[in-house]
């Protein structure tokens, strides 16, 4: 089925159920009068749930629009488990009384269609966005930022429908999908992203606006630079003036090796403390000679 269809009031994914149940409900109230009323009751419901209206569709640059109607039951940072990256994950949860068509949420291209079979638990608790059947849809801006956004069956949804691959361009707010009977939606963003909803809050497809996305991921924070100070400088200078003795206790050489540099040098010092002592006796001698000559 094309995607691109001007809006009707009902979608044309639910013209078979509430063509039958209409033809259902003249046949028995032609044979058996009130006992059609839950045949009537069934196509009433088939009509509102099929609605499918236009909505207003902000042209804010940054904005990222909600996928689907319903109500926020997430608004937190978690793993993006398709591109196993840190993301602001947003979740919209619709019962069978809302909208169940899904609308682009930003202008871009489509760059992947992951398809996952699964369980059929309550789409409004947390774990239905990891086990149950779900069809995400992973994107980029026309500025370049990698944004995905999850069709997840609930309770009662069993089919699944998306109408875009990958390659193909959408803009805001064009119709690309549709879940029937109960489900969720669950919306991956960079986390610079800044969410304009709270948990609680219901949101209508297009017209809300879901985030403000900014057009550019930020700058990378540079590396620190350590930068040499004053006392550095003294301390790298005071290092270099060492002697080898002093350097190979400051760097822990050798034990042996500072041993024998340390015995030389007190060899050095006892020959020169001998010399000493044999200039002394000689002057000694010297004089004592002297004295005994001037008696």
């Amino acid at each position: 089925m094309p995607r691109f269809y001007p809006h009707p009031i009902i979608a044309r994914e639910g013209w078979p159920f509430i063509s039958a149940g209409l033809v259902l409900s003249i046949i028995v109230t032609a044979c058996a009068g009130w006992w059609s009323l839950p045949f009537w009751l069934f196509t009433a419901f088939a009509l509102q749930f099929f609605r499918d209206p236009s909505r207003p569709i902000p042209q804010d640059a940054d904005a990222v629009l909600c996928p689907a109607d319903g109500r926020i039951v997430v608004v937190e940072k978690v793993l993006d488990p398709y591109r196993n990256v840190e993301a602001l994950k947003i979740s919209v949860f619709m019962n069978v009384f809302n909208v169940h068509s899904q609308r682009a949420p930003v202008d871009g291209t489509i760059t992947g269609v992951e398809y996952n079979k699964g369980k059929f638990v309550n789409a409004a608790l947390d774990k239905a966005s990891t086990e149950n059947e779900r069809n995400a849809v992973l994107a980029t801006t026309r500025s370049g930022r990698e944004i995905t956004f999850v069709q997840v069956a609930g309770l009662v949804a069993r089919r699944i429908l998306c109408y875009i691959g990958e390659g193909e361009k959408v803009v805001r707010g064009e119709r690309y999908g549709f879940i029937r009977f109960g489900s969720r939606v669950d919306v991956y963003l960079p986390t610079d992203a800044r969410a304009e909803v709270a948990i609680g809050d219901k949101v209508s497809a297009s017209s809300t606006i879901l985030a403000r996305l900014p057009l550019s991921a930020p700058a990378a924070e540079p590396e620190p630079q350590t930068v040499a100070t004053p006392d550095a400088a003294a301390t790298a200078a005071a290092a270099a003036a060492l002697t080898p003795i002093e350097r190979a206790g400051e760097n822990g050489a050798d034990a042996a090796e500072t041993k024998t540099v340390a015995a030389a040098q007190a060899g050095v010092l006892d020959d020169e403390q001998q010399i000493v002592e044999n200039i002394a006796e000689e002057v000694r001698t010297a004089a004592e000679q002297a004295v005994k000559q001037d008696k």
